[in-house]
């Protein structure tokens, strides 16, 4: 089945906004990136991003480094009712970030990435990875990314239509997938596009690529029910959508960081 994803994004997905967008047609949710070594030392922060209370269907998404703290994490880890596996960031264009081999510099360590997903998997929990297609310009061209896809298995990959030095201002680049889908299909491994996606004509263009799914950020935070409308639902007004929120805010008690940022960007283009 086409899977409908909402991304991750620092100061907005927490368990509100997630929540609205699988009431509104997002089949699987992530929280916001957290550090290992974060998670491990239970920082405010990481325990906020990282505990699920409410049913929503969610991944954990992780910025994984010291292997040993993850296995120490993943030992003592209690499983809530929407959880569904764990993911891995291999795709963050921070410099500070990539600069220490983390996010989008770890499109590279595929003999890493494999130990990781060991790790996760002999703990029988799910693991994805959402990468870029190259740390930098010069890897997008080579092609290195397609290792990644090729000598690691994880329950599927989210790939973001750029490298890791191209800016949201820049365009996304759809003619990489029909090789990373070929590469997925042979090893029967989802593969979910992510980079731009906010009109029924370039989802309906990238099933005929042969995605497995799409992966939604920045248009559902501005329109959380356009998951609605990429499936042909009937789609409410921003107004209400803001109503909602505010219910799902205080239900769940979100930071005024969160409800903030949210409220501002609803029905902004």
């Amino acid at each position: 089945m086409f899977q409908y994803m909402l991304a991750p994004i620092e100061g907005y997905t927490d368990v509100s906004l997630r929540r609205l967008c699988f009431n509104h047609g997002a089949d699987l949710t992530f929280t916001e990136m957290s550090k290992i070594d974060a998670i491990y030392k239970k920082t405010a922060s990481s325990l906020k991003k990282t505990l699920l209370i409410d049913d929503t269907p969610t991944q954990i998404q992780i910025l994984p480094g010291r292997e040993d703290l993850l296995q120490k994490y993943l030992r003592n880890f209690k499983v809530s009712t929407g959880f569904r596996g764990f993911n891995f960031n291999f795709g963050c264009p921070n410099p500070k970030i990539k600069i220490v081999g983390k996010g989008a510099g770890m499109i590279k360590e595929i003999t890493k990435a494999n130990r990781l997903i060991k790790i996760v998997k002999s703990q029988g929990f799910s693991v994805s990875i959402k990468m870029r297609v190259g740390e930098t310009l010069i890897e997008k061209k080579e092609k290195v990314y397609l290792n990644l896809i090729k000598e690691t298995d994880p329950d599927f990959f989210v790939v973001h239509a750029r490298s890791g030095e191209d800016t949201y201002k820049d365009s996304v680049d759809y003619s990489v997938f029909p090789e990373c889908v070929d590469i997925c299909k042979s090893k029967k491994i989802p593969l979910i596009a992510n980079g731009n996606i906010d009109t029924i004509k370039i989802v309906d263009e990238l099933k005929k690529v042969g995605v497995n799914g799409v992966m939604i950020g920045r248009s559902a935070v501005t329109n959380p029910a356009i998951f609605d409308l990429l499936k042909g639902n009937n789609v409410p007004s921003f107004d209400k959508l803001k109503k909602e929120y505010l219910f799902l805010a205080e239900k769940y008690h979100s930071s005024p960081r969160h409800k903030k940022n949210v409220l501002m960007r609803i029905g902004q283009n």
